[in-house]
């Protein structure tokens, strides 16, 4: 690299270059312009920019709603085992979504409301074949529901049952305690 000044024109290529650039992340700190290293020209000055400033983004407020926690391993064995009781069943076969998502909530909430911990949520295994086109529609929307803000207040989280309980028709929900 050799010590050789820019042009007034190879500058004000360099400047139009820099201009049109868009940064592949922001900067944490303002860099200084190339422009601003070069000796100064009259027409240089009205050329340059002023770096743009820092924007400190705030931390995100802190959500009523409380985030879903998978139930651990060994609680999982328990269950599958008969070393932990389930609290309560709900079979959902046979019904309407509509239907399902109230009769899961009632129940999700009577639960609570009585102490439960675990309980066993059973969905049904749905179309095996793949192209049934509107079937295994409660194994697929249950799970969603439970994440909405509505449930997150009763349910901490939820796993696929063991086999012996319905396997990947059935899932175990660990409900919160009320306060």
């Amino acid at each position: 690299m050799t010590g050789r000044r820019l042009s007034d024109g190879e500058r004000a290529l360099w400047n139009g270059v820099t201009r049109s650039m868009v940064p592949l992340r922001k900067r944490l700190a303002a860099e200084p312009d190339i422009a601003a290293l070069a000796p100064a020209t009259p027409s240089a000055k009205s050329r340059t920019r002023r770096a743009p400033a820092v924007v400190v983004e705030k931390p995100a407020p802190k959500s009523a709603v409380p985030p879903l926690t998978p139930l651990t391993r060994k609680t999982k064995q328990r269950i599958a085992r008969g070393t932990h009781a389930i609290d309560g069943r709900l079979d959902l076969h046979g019904m309407t979504q509509d239907e399902a998502h109230r009769r899961l909530l009632s129940f999700l909430r009577g639960r609570q409301a009585r102490g439960a911990k675990v309980v066993l949520i059973i969905t049904g295994k749905g179309d095996r074949g793949g192209e049934g086109g509107g079937r295994g529609v409660l194994k697929r929307m249950v799970p969603l529901w439970l994440g909405l803000p509505e449930l997150r207040g009763l349910v901490i989280g939820f796993e696929n049952a063991a086999v012996g309980h319905g396997g990947e028709g059935a899932l175990y929900v660990s409900l919160r305690r009320l306060r």
